[in-house]
């Protein structure tokens, strides 16, 4: 089984996820994680249209001693136009369009892909991405896939990433994966995965805990911004108040409650931060390295905040 760092750097933002960040940005970033002690990354074709890959690979070059993980199930081909930006999130030029494939020649090929753009000999693990729509093809034969790359020794973990936890059930009571990437359904303000990650404490299956600010409402002492990508709903921003003036009480910020919660269930075994900019990787490294009293997390429960599977 694969051993996994507790704490891991997202590589979406250094793709351009929103706005563009420059080679040397997106250098220092990485450097500054790295120097941070961070040693799980996740990177995946789709963010940037292959340029996170390509900025973390070269950042990685020479190094030894981490975890690297990235994605099957989007193809990125020549774009028919090949004109203006990504109608993604993400800001880059339309010169490459992503194309759904869950196929085993699609995930081998996504992956050997990768590895081209990576620049790199291998990676660690390989998660299906997003088969929100293809879930019976994603079982029967993007899977399988991944299974005969790890028995091959091509990589030492395969499993999914997605932004819900219904799936993940699935594949963990059907599958042998080791690895599940759940982004947003286990953090303060959602603990809705909680079915998924008592499944993979019973199963053995590490989790990694994505998208802890919820896109941005938890990522300020103050409660702010947006909820999954979406302007926050009043209740929630009243809710991640309240949760915010408890963290106050016990000289804890919310960033930094966020950063500390999911890692209290057995099944979470890392949380991934995305970061832009070498300040954010510090500023994140810091919150990171103090510690949450235990009394917060009694609060919380007691006020009916939040619902815990406490280790």
């Amino acid at each position: 089984m694969i051993e996994l760092p507790r704490y891991g750097f997202g590589g979406a933002p250094i793709g351009n996820l929103f706005e563009e960040v420059t080679d040397d940005e997106a250098r220092a970033t990485v450097d500054a994680a790295w120097d941070s002690g961070v040693r799980l990354y996740d990177t995946a074709p789709h963010y940037g249209l292959g340029l996170s890959e390509r900025r973390l690979g070269a950042a990685l070059a020479g190094r030894s001693g981490y975890v690297l993980s990235t994605k099957v199930g989007r193809l990125l081909v020549p774009a028919p136009s090949r004109a203006g930006r990504d109608a993604d999130v993400f800001d880059v030029p339309a010169e490459l369009e992503r194309r759904w494939d869950f196929s085993r020649d699609g995930v081998r090929r996504s992956l050997e892909e990768s590895l081209e753009r990576l620049g790199l000999p291998a990676v660690h693990v390989a998660l299906i991405h997003d088969p929100d729509e293809h879930v019976e093809q994603a079982l029967g034969e993007a899977y399988p896939a991944l299974a005969e790359l790890r028995a091959e020794g091509v990589v030492q973990a395969v499993g999914l990433g997605m932004n819900q936890w219904q799936v993940p059930l699935r594949f963990v009571q059907e599958t042998d994966i080791d690895v599940v990437m759940l982004a947003g359904r286990y953090t303060l303000l959602d603990q809705s995965g909680l079915p998924l990650l008592e499944a993979c404490a019973g199963r053995g299956v590490k989790v990694l805990a994505a998208g802890v600010f919820n896109s941005g409402i938890l990522a300020t002492p103050k409660p702010a911004g947006t909820y999954d990508y979406q302007p926050a709903p009043a209740p929630l921003l009243e809710r991640a108040a309240r949760i915010a003036e408890v963290c106050e009480r016990h000289d804890v910020t919310l960033p930094q409650a966020a950063m500390a919660f999911p890692l209290r269930h057995p099944a979470i075994a890392t949380i991934v931060l995305g970061a832009r900019t070498a300040e954010e990787v510090r500023a994140n490294a810091g919150l990171w390295s103090r510690p949450v009293p235990e009394a917060l997390w009694e609060e919380l429960e007691a006020e009916g905040l939040v619902t815990t599977g406490e280790k």
